[in-house]
């Protein structure tokens, strides 16, 4: 943890049961402060379903790139990010990603069959329960 960064961080931890998440949520409520390494962090009970979705869609990209070393971070809430041309680039959307991949063949010919619009019903929540941490 650096205490110069000048933005917070936005860490997601998924809880195997509902009841280790209402545990850490209920003793983070009488606590009032909850701190991590000394530093304080808040936490949010869980994301929406759209937020959920919207990261999960990002998925396959993201393997891809990795596989590929190009460094890809999904940001808060489900923003894709990645290293190219000696450059960070960020991207909220399929949209704008198709837009740069067309003027760089190397991107494109390795996403080609990625950034098509998917049925959005393949994809249902498993059931796990998500804290968003923050700090």
């Amino acid at each position: 943890m650096n205490p110069k960064r000048p933005t917070p961080r936005h860490i997601i931890t998924k809880m195997q049961k509902v009841q280790d998440k209402e545990r850490i949520l209920k003793a983070a409520r009488e606590k009032q402060l909850v701190t991590y390494k000394g530093v304080p962090i808040r936490l949010s009970a869980d994301f929406s379903k759209e937020t959920l979705q919207a990261r999960r869609e990002w998925q396959e990209i993201l393997r891809v790139m990795k596989s590929k070393n190009l460094q890809p971070t999904l940001l808060y809430p489900a923003k894709l990010s990645f290293r190219i041309d000696g450059r960070i680039k960020s991207f909220p959307d399929k949209k704008k990603l198709k837009e740069l991949i067309t003027t760089k063949p190397l991107l494109y010919e390795m996403l080609k069959g990625l950034l098509e619009e998917k049925d959005k019903n393949m994809n249902k929540q498993n059931g796990n329960e998500y804290i968003a941490i923050n700090n």
